[in-house]
């Protein structure tokens, strides 16, 4: 089992930088890949990155602004946001990817979400 504990969000003026953490625990070692997703109002969640080792994967809205980081010492991902603008208020949401010894035992864990909001 994976907990994970998301932190960091908050208000923040456009233009502005923020950096959301994710802690994990648990059977730690069994997770692979890690990412952020992200919900806003009105339209549909949206893949924010990926990490998978050192190989990253960024959605098309947030691609030069957003860096995904993993420090596997202490089990956590970041989320590293310059230059926010009002569209990327959302919710955000890490996951971790667990495959399991058969298909049917894979496992996606979630956070519970933190909330970023850019406004003036």
């Amino acid at each position: 089992q994976v907990q994970l504990v998301e932190s960091g969000g908050g208000l923040v003026q456009p233009g502005g930088s923020l950096r959301l953490s994710c802690a994990a625990s648990g059977s730690t070692l069994s997770i692979g890949t890690m990412g952020w997703e992200r919900q806003a109002p009105g339209k549909q969640r949206e893949l924010v990155a990926t990490i998978t080792g050192v190989s990253t994967n960024y959605g098309e809205h947030v691609k030069g602004r957003f860096t995904i980081s993993r420090d596997n010492a202490k089990n956590t991902v970041y989320l590293q946001m310059n230059s926010l603008k009002p569209d990327d208020t959302a919710v955000y949401y890490c996951y971790a990817f667990v495959a399991g010894p058969v298909a049917d035992r894979h496992t996606t864990y979630w956070g519970q979400g933190t909330q970023v909001t850019v406004s003036s």
